[in-house]
């Protein structure tokens, strides 16, 4: 139990229904939608409709989802990879001949089909108790009415000012009279309230073979991008199998590649046999290990992880036991090892949420258009941000994730849901672009090996390293922490922003569903 007396969040308890979102809004529209008789996944799609308009630096319908789903009437656990592909004609070569020796996060060449609708409407269908058009009300209320700008949207909005002046089109939405709006400051997005609207009474079909396809191919040609019109209408979305490893008495699932939740699971494999939790939570030699742990199973992501169809070792081979055994080899517990390689650094934003019903259906869902206002590009007259998933990619001849057609990129979101005794008892997730499987392997820690109740794992101070290697800590983490790092060689600074955010569900043994709420965000917990 936290300590009353000092700044916090408690955790919060609910019988009937409970949700987790990084926007007060989103919480509150998932609120209603359970209490309005809809499932889990309906209050999950329209929060996530109303974080397409809240949080445009994050998420939007122009980018990618995933999701698990825990449904007790329908079979247990299914698992959709809502990531878009590149277009069919990307091809390696033609990169080249056009002197692009490298995909930036920005740009229409970042561009992928965006498959998050394509993914929420084959939940609904499958999992949906309310219609369509219910699950679009608050979003579109919101987008036409406008809304308050909360602390961490402006604080992330602000960073983007010059970017967004480039395009037309985010110059025209997502700014006001050429500057970024300020905290408090009213917002509307009258543009992007009509085509939801549309999308709300004519379903997914005019996104990805109507007006807006037509919109979206049309200004990616004209800035000499190769998505087209063709490539929106071959969107597909896959019921996929998890993959998962057992830490701590918990079978932990994971979607499997393109996704990087695998990198998650190797982790754990590697805390196991390191015994890295037989340390305090707040000491450096857990978080020197953690960090060594990481930096080994991220030079895996880089050299290992692709679309599936293009993988050179199975997945199942990368998260067992045995080869985290192998890997174990490059750990020392009292030393940096300046032998591995340096993982690469996608920097992304992404919305993370969780919502779990009186029914017993529990999502675990992550939404996302990569960087900062994906691609920066915005369609004119529908004003959807357009993702730059595309930039995971490499033009590295003969390495699985080399840009080509039809594929699907590296992805760094990735939900989670732990199982205990064939039954959920944790469904989470931790944003951050490339921290992900670093956050989910802590605060999972912070929760079954450390005990913490479910606010507490989120609360606690985080470290990572940034593009050129150096740890970047947070405030919280101790005089102690730092100085027990740096003498086991390695750099550090302040971290410059918060590091990831995230939601947590816990079953309780209770009856009771527990939930937290990352307070590097601006949502929160909240049930019935």
């Amino acid at each position: 139990m936290r300590r009353l007396d000092t700044p916090g969040r408690s955790q919060v308890f609910a019988e009937n229904g409970i949700v987790a979102t990084s926007h007060p809004l989103a919480s509150s529209t998932a609120l209603s939608i359970l209490r309005d008789g809809g499932s889990a996944v309906d209050a999950a799609i329209a929060a996530s409709m109303v974080l397409s308009v809240v949080e445009p630096q994050m998420t939007g319908i122009g980018g990618d989802c995933f999701a698990i789903i825990h449904d007790p009437k329908q079979g247990g656990i299914h698992a959709v990879n809502g990531s878009g592909r590149s277009s069919a004609k990307a091809e390696i070569n033609w990169f080249f001949e056009n002197d692009i020796i490298e995909i930036v996060d920005s740009g229409v060449h970042s561009i992928t089909v965006p498959g998050a609708l394509k993914a929420f409407d084959e939940m609904h269908q499958k999992f949906g108790k309310l219609e369509w058009t219910q699950l679009f009300g608050d979003a579109i209320s919101t987008a036409r009415n406008g809304f308050a700008v909360s602390p961490r949207v402006a604080f992330d909005w602000a960073r983007n000012d010059d970017a967004l002046l480039r395009d037309e089109g985010s110059a025209q939405h997502l700014l006001l009279s050429g500057r970024v709006p300020e905290l408090g400051e009213r917002m509307k997005f009258e543009a992007l309230a009509n085509t939801l609207e549309k999308i709300s009474e004519y379903g997914i079909a005019p996104f990805y073979e109507g007006e807006f396809a037509a919109e979206i191919a049309s200004v990616i040609a004209a800035k000499g991008g190769l998505l087209d019109e063709e490539d929106l209408a071959n969107v597909t979305c896959d019921w996929v199998e998890p993959i998962s490893t057992e830490f701590a008495g918990h079978e932990v699932l994971e979607i499997p590649p393109n996704g990087s939740g695998m990198v998650t699971l190797i982790m754990m494999n590697l805390m196991e046999i390191l015994d890295v939790h037989s340390y305090a939570p707040d000491s450096a030699e857990r978080y020197h290990l953690e960090i060594e742990i990481g930096r080994v199973a991220y030079s895996v992501r880089d050299a290992m992880l692709a679309d599936p169809e293009h993988m050179e070792v199975p997945v199942e081979e990368l998260i067992s036991k045995e080869y985290a055994q192998k890997l174990a080899g490059q750990i020392s517990k009292l030393r940096r090892n300046d032998k591995i390689v340096l993982p690469e650094i996608p920097s992304s934003d992404t919305v993370y949420l969780t919502v779990a019903d009186k029914d017993g259906q529990i999502v675990s869902l992550i939404y996302s258009v990569f960087t900062d206002f994906g691609s920066k590009i915005v369609t004119p007259n529908s004003g959807i941000v357009l993702q730059s998933r595309g930039a995971c990619f490499n033009l590295i001849p003969g390495h699985p994730n080399v840009i080509g057609p039809s594929k699907r990129p590296l992805h760094t979101i990735i939900p989670a849901m732990a199982m205990q005794d064939g039954k959920p008892s944790y469904s989470f997730g931790v944003m951050g672009g490339a921290y992900q499987p670093m956050g989910q392997s802590h605060v999972f820690a912070n929760l079954e090996k450390y005990g913490f109740d479910p606010q507490t794992a989120l609360d606690y101070p985080r470290l990572f390293w940034g593009k050129d290697g150096v740890l970047e800590a947070e405030s919280g983490l101790s005089r102690s922490v730092l100085g027990g790092l740096e003498a086991r060689g390695h750099k550090l600074r302040s971290a410059a922003t918060p590091i990831g955010g995230g939601q947590i569900i816990k079953v309780d043994p209770s009856g009771f569903y527990c939930a937290g709420s990352d307070p590097r965000k601006d949502g929160f917990a909240i049930g019935y």
